[in-house]
């Protein structure tokens, strides 16, 4: 278990009022930012999708989000998705939105009930282990984070037993910094196509984390070259790459840069919810 987990209840579900209003505020204050963004790169109103990041916030925190108009989540650490979700798709039941995927061995009231729900995606975002992969389906829609084929692979193994099909975004290292995960860039049109090719998962785009230093022109540089990868992919018409359509690259400090440079999805969590009070 992770340290901070002793010392917070993540699947605490009641905050207070004045919690609640900062994080909603937070969230109105982020989707300004992504309208002014969209506007300056005269990109279509509604064009990106803000992910909460939702690392350390517990329930209460999450569906106050959720409250605000937030419509995507994405968790760090299968601990952590594990601990949330139960509470998490009972509360957002009762507001009139599902969490997950519905198994195919659900049964029919079940599967109804889901597809007559506004759903709202879940993603991982942070590394994935393959001894946790049992831990985050079928809960998680999308893993954000698969960066090698024996990652793919013993996803959709598992998908495939479950009988349901998960999402994929090839995390990619633009910016080449050791401390950060992602395949090389010059592997990524290769291993996109051999996971398109696979059963179980669906490939729906790239991600990268933009390079931590505070020149403009390398940031930029690494989100426009994996929108011209990505672009590339689409482009091959190789089997199961047609879907091959999201870039998740934009975080609270550099989502502007990321948004002009083509980006679909940008991923923000302290801009919403206040800085972390565990790491």
């Amino acid at each position: 278990m992770t340290a901070y987990m002793d010392h917070k209840d993540l699947a605490n579900e009641v905050i207070d009022s004045a919690r609640a209003q900062e994080i909603a505020d937070g969230v109105h204050r982020v989707l300004d930012r992504i309208a002014t963004a969209e506007t300056a790169a005269g990109r279509e109103a509604g064009s990106v999708r803000l992910l909460a990041a939702t690392k350390t916030r517990d329930v209460g925190e999450i569906l106050a989000a959720i409250d605000a108009g937030i419509r995507m989540i994405g968790e760090n650490r299968p601990q952590e998705v594990a601990v949330k979700s139960a509470g998490l798709a009972k509360r957002l039941g009762e507001r009139g939105f599902s969490l997950g995927v519905v198994d195919a061995t659900a049964d029919g009231a079940v599967a109804g009930a889901a597809a007559a729900a506004t759903h709202i995606p879940f993603h991982l975002i942070g590394q994935l282990q393959s001894n946790k992969i049992g831990k985050v389906l079928p809960v998680v829609d999308t893993i954000e984070s698969v960066d090698s084929i024996e990652l793919a692979e013993k996803i959709a193994r598992r998908a495939t037993m479950r009988g349901i099909t998960v999402g994929v975004l090839l995390e990619v290292n633009e910016s080449g910094e050791e401390s950060k995960s992602g395949c090389a860039p010059s592997h990524a049109i290769d291993l996109a196509q051999r996971i398109g090719a696979m059963g179980g998962l669906e490939l729906q785009g790239l991600m990268t984390i933009g390079a931590h230093v505070d020149d403009e022109r390398t940031i930029r540089a690494g989100f426009a070259h994996l929108r011209r990868t990505r672009d590339q992919i689409l482009a091959s018409g190789a089997e199961g790459t047609a879907g091959c359509t999201e870039l998740s690259m934009g975080m609270t400090h550099d989502l502007a840069y990321a948004i002009e440079e083509g980006s679909t999805i940008v991923r923000v969590g302290t801009a919403i919810f206040g800085e972390r009070a565990f790491i």
